[in-house]
């Protein structure tokens, strides 16, 4: 009998342990992004409590929650919803107020100014469905005008605790900006929060400029120069706004692209009608050439540990996407699928290569393994082009053009789920993504 009575205790224990009996585990809250469909997650964004008469913490948390939004991933709740109000930092929250408007995360916090007169921000991210705060909290510092910045490190620590993956709100966008009659287009180096917050104009409109490409450290631009006599490769350094010509060529060169270490810059020159692949050492300016077929070769992109350069060739008889090593050997052709492949650009991750792609009458946006396998559509229109990666590897951004409406800036996660117009309102083309700020 006391066997018995023993065999059956352990059952219990067991049962519970296996979530069979009423104690149940809860995980921490996340957001699956890998999942073939994710659902927003609803979220509370409350605004920061901040000094009377300052209106700093609620602009904090507009910004905030519309990073959160335009990821696709979060769903900001009505603030006019909310039950409880004023939350202290470092009180936990009345969770019964936030499940009964369905809330699963919460965020708050407050705003002080130091007596060097610094915006200190702090926060808190709670997990409502376990009533529980996510990580510890945390504080920022910066000088008043830099709010904007601390609200997308808030959206970046929001977005990595609960996706597991880097944020990538805290970063610039460098474009072409264009403006004017098709006849007389003026195309001028631009550069904005991305976010479309704080655009500015980093040349005049004259020479025209294309293609341009950001540096690791961000920091740096390198872009072509356009003018009626030649082409260039210039490098604009954006801290002190002072321009630099690596070399002129009397043929076109296309598409200059950083080293991820930001010590080479690889192109594509024209000489005597034939497109090679080029790399310039910046400390030396030393060129070498790296292909030698004679056919097309150009917008070449490094790898992430710049062991391999990705490009697009036309020598096996139509544009298709090559890799090679670094030094220009062992180039070999990984898309095989029919249209025409372009603009290709390697994910920070290394996981996927990103191009265009041409078939019949539509242009895709489109991403690959290394390898060739996996190749997937993100989008289709009249003409989509140019993708850049953000600094996590999970939402490119591209233009968009349309018949007699010019070209607009988009983004489309790796999944092809989110597809959205980025918030610039003008017409732009090239965009290239900066690494986290």
């Amino acid at each position: 009998m006391a066997l018995r009575r023993l065999c059956c205790a352990l059952a219990a224990v067991f049962g519970l342990l296996a979530g069979l009996g009423p104690v149940t585990a809860h995980a921490q809250l996340m957001i699956d992004i890998n999942k073939a469909n994710p659902q927003p997650l609803p979220i509370a964004i409350t605004d920061l409590n901040a000094p009377a008469g300052n209106t700093v913490g609620a602009d904090i948390s507009r910004v905030v929650s519309a990073d959160l939004q335009r990821s696709g991933l979060f769903r900001p709740l009505d603030p006019n919803s909310f039950i409880e109000r004023n939350l202290d930092v470092n009180v936990q929250p009345r969770f019964s107020d936030w499940k009964t408007i369905s809330a699963q995360a919460l965020v708050n916090g407050q705003v002080a100014v130091d007596a060097d007169g610094k915006l200190v921000v702090d926060m808190r991210l709670w997990d409502v469905v376990n009533e529980k705060a996510i990580g510890e909290g945390e504080r920022f510092s910066s000088t008043p005008d830099n709010w904007r910045r601390v609200a997308h490190r808030i959206a970046d620590l929001v977005y990595s605790r609960l996706t597991g993956e880097k944020g990538y709100f805290d970063t610039r966008i460098v474009f072409v900006s264009e403006s004017g009659p098709k006849t007389k287009r003026v195309k001028r180096l631009t550069i904005m929060d991305q976010d479309g917050a704080n655009p500015s104009f980093l040349t005049s409109g004259d020479p025209t400029v294309i293609t341009p490409r950001f540096s690791s450290s961000s920091q740096e631009i390198t872009y072509m120069a356009l003018t009626p006599n030649s082409t260039s490769i210039q490098l604009f350094n954006i801290e002190n706004g002072t321009h630099e010509t690596l070399g002129r060529f009397p043929g076109l060169v296309f598409a200059p692209r950083f080293s991820p270490d930001g010590t080479k810059v690889v192109f594509s020159a024209e000489e005597r009608g034939n497109s090679d692949i080029y790399v310039m050492d910046l400390r030396s300016r030393q060129k070498t050439r790296l292909t030698f077929d004679p056919s097309i070769d150009t917008s070449p992109s490094f790898s992430p540990d710049g062991k391999q350069i990705v490009f697009n060739s036309d020598r096996g008889g139509s544009p298709q996407l090559w890799v090679m090593n670094a030094d220009g050997s062992g180039a070999h052709q990984i898309s095989f699928g029919g249209g025409r492949y372009t603009t290709p650009v390697w994910s920070p991750r290394g996981d996927y290569i990103a191009f265009t792609k041409q078939t019949g009458g539509d242009f895709h946006i489109g991403v690959m393994k290394p390898d060739g396998s996996d190749e997937r559509l993100l989008t289709s229109s009249f003409l989509d082009e140019g993708p850049t990666w953000a600094p996590n590897g999970r939402v490119l951004m591209f233009f968009r053009a349309s018949p007699g409406a010019g070209s607009h800036l988009w983004t489309v996660d790796i999944g092809g789920r989110i597809l959205q117009q980025a918030p610039y309102p003008g017409q732009a083309s090239d965009p290239a993504w900066s690494p986290l700020l």
